[in-house]
């Protein structure tokens, strides 16, 4: 045996051998290098990350969360939920009237002229005013109750002589009963039941037949039953009854019908003639808030008692055998008669609770179920937005690196005008122009995707020339022009791929920032529109005050989704980063 053979057999198998069984290797072992893809070399870099993984594991909470969480849902994204309740509501409304109503006799006329010409001289303190050819005259028969009459001229008296306009011959019972009017000073007087106003001119005294043809009455009709309306409307029984309220009389006498009055406290209840309530009369109107609903005159009758004692509340029992205690609130200087009414209303700020996990909004909607599909949306466009700043900065950024001068120049300054933009002007310029064209919210938000990605595609433009420049020069590129490949297969076949991991890596990071955009655009209120949801949206309503205070399920959760989606995807991106890093200590 060779002294070579005798080394040979001495040397023992080493750990390390191929055809050691034992043998051990680590992860970064050398040889165990060699038969790694790298793109597994990537992932086992990435795995021993443990906020990578953390980062992971939160994105992929949020996804199942946004995207299929809708699915086990029991309620739609705009679903709105009711509950039923007791409110103090508007039943009725009253006022003391201020203004004159007006009844017209039949067949006269009386209309608004006619009335502002009345209250003119009223106000002046005219005893009678014209309008056109007609001359009218009123009488106050007592407070609020204001008597208006058609004048006729009869005749005149001019230097003594008594002339006659609608008559051939004055009798002497008429010349008479002037006279004495006039040596008495009266200023009327009656001739075979015809009464005649005597009105001072300048130059003459004018006689006048009258007849009535209106009256202006401060105090309101009620009647009892619905079905004699008519009758209380009609003007001879308003002024017939009117006459008797204001003498203060306890009867009065329509035609061949008796009527009585009962007076209370600024009420004065007319009886007919079986002693019955037929209505009443006052100087408070009581109005229902529903038009379709009819008002008793008993009701009318109770509140105006009630308004009239001071009282703030009364109870009244209706015809169906109800009783309803009815409040009174005095604002300014209308009473409002409220009472508690059961309605359906929207169920908005309910506690957390079995049926809803994390209660309901503002607009009666479940809050978990917001946060799902306003999940959705977030992420989709924070996805859309990087898509399209990547796509546009590799076209521009690999062109631009690859060919250099000229065309890297005016890249280059286009890049740098778009940077002078002032992102969130823009922004909110945009934000303002879409509310006032009123565009609808799906639409809104692939605008908004849109305007997000064109704002924000240069600093990949960058990144992307930069790579290119130091790469172009290399060996492997070299190869590439000397077989003759055309400059597009080069750039985007050679050339972009080795970019690509550290795009992937600006990317993740960048999501991070676009979700927080958009979620700031809908805290502004110019992202995501209602009924659609977003998680900017959503905790938009923490801007009021007393909402942030007191209903803390309303923005907790959906800004605990946003911090914990960033976070995921910053750790998501710092480990893609040391993964891709090949100097990475391990």
């Amino acid at each position: 045996m060779t002294d070579t053979e005798i080394k040979l057999n001495n040397i023992k198998p080493s750990g390390n051998l191929p055809g050691n069984d034992n043998e051990e290797m680590q992860l970064d072992d050398a040889r165990r290098v060699k038969v790694l893809s790298p793109g597994m070399l990537v992932f086992r870099r990435f795995i021993r990350n443990r906020l990578a993984v953390i980062g992971f594991a939160i994105l992929l909470g949020m996804f199942l969360f946004a995207f299929v969480g809708p699915l086990f849902s029991p309620y739609g994204q705009i679903q709105v939920f009711f509950k039923m309740d007791s409110i103090t509501k508007d039943f009725a409304g009253a006022i003391r009237n201020q203004e004159l109503r007006y009844t017209v006799a039949e067949g006269e006329v009386f209309g608004g002229a006619e009335q502002a010409k009345f209250l003119l001289a009223l106000g002046k303190g005219d005893e009678s005013f014209n309008i056109e050819d007609r001359a009218y005259r009123y009488i106050e028969e007592g407070e609020g109750i204001y008597r208006i009459i058609g004048l006729d001229l009869v005749a005149k008296e001019f230097l003594g002589d008594l002339i006659l306009v609608n008559r051939d011959e004055a009798s002497e019972e008429f010349r008479s009963a002037y006279q004495s009017a006039v040596d008495a000073g009266s200023k009327n007087f009656e001739v075979d039941g015809n009464t005649f106003a005597i009105i001072n001119a300048k130059k003459e005294v004018l006689i006048y037949s009258e007849r009535d043809v209106a009256l202006g009455l401060i105090n309101i009709y009620d009647t009892y039953d619905q079905a004699e309306q008519g009758r209380v409307q009609d003007f001879d029984f308003k002024l017939a009854s009117s006459l008797a309220i204001a003498q203060n009389e306890s009867d009065f006498t329509v035609g061949d019908q008796n009527y009585s009055v009962r007076y209370d406290e600024g009420v004065a209840t007319i009886l007919d003639s079986s002693g019955a309530d037929f209505a009443d009369v006052s100087g408070i109107i009581v109005n229902p808030v529903d038009q379709s609903i009819f008002l008793s005159a008993d009701f009318k009758s109770a509140a105006r008692r009630a308004i009239l004692a001071r009282e703030t509340n009364f109870i009244y029992t209706h015809d169906d055998g109800e009783t309803i205690d009815y409040s009174i609130y005095l604002i300014n200087a209308n009473y409002y008669i409220r009472k508690l009414t059961s309605t359906q209303m929207i169920n908005m700020f309910e506690d957390p609770s079995e049926i809803h996990l994390l209660g309901t909004d503002n607009n009666g909607m479940d809050v978990i179920t917001r946060l799902m599909y306003g999940g959705r949306v977030s992420l989709l466009v924070g996805f859309v937005v990087i898509f399209i700043e990547v796509f546009i900065g590799i076209i521009l950024g690999g062109i631009s690196g690859f060919f250099g001068g000229a065309v890297d120049t005016a890249l280059m300054r286009f890049v740098d005008l778009f940077n002078s933009i002032p992102f969130w002007p823009i922004v909110l310029i945009f934000g303002s122009v879409m509310d006032t064209l009123e565009v609808e919210p799906l639409a809104r938000i692939f605008l908004l995707m849109l305007i997000l990605g064109l704002l924000g595609w240069t600093g990949v433009a960058r990144v992307v020339r930069g790579q290119i420049l130091s790469l172009r020069e290399q060996d492997f590129m070299v190869a590439t022009e000397a077989t003759g490949i055309r400059t597009s297969r080069r750039i985007f076949r050679h050339l972009i791929p080795n970019v690509m991991p550290l795009l992937i890596v600006n990317a993740t990071a960048g999501l991070g920032g676009i979700i927080i955009t958009e979620a700031t655009l809908g805290f502004l209120g110019l992202g995501v529109k209602y009924p659609l949801a977003s998680w900017g949206s959503i905790i938009n309503v923490a801007s009021d005050a007393f909402v942030m205070t007191n209903y803390w399920y309303m923005w907790i959760p959906a800004g605990s989704l946003i911090l914990l989606t960033v976070l995921g995807f910053n750790f998501v991106g710092d480990g893609l980063r040391d993964a891709y890093d090949p100097k990475m200590q391990r």
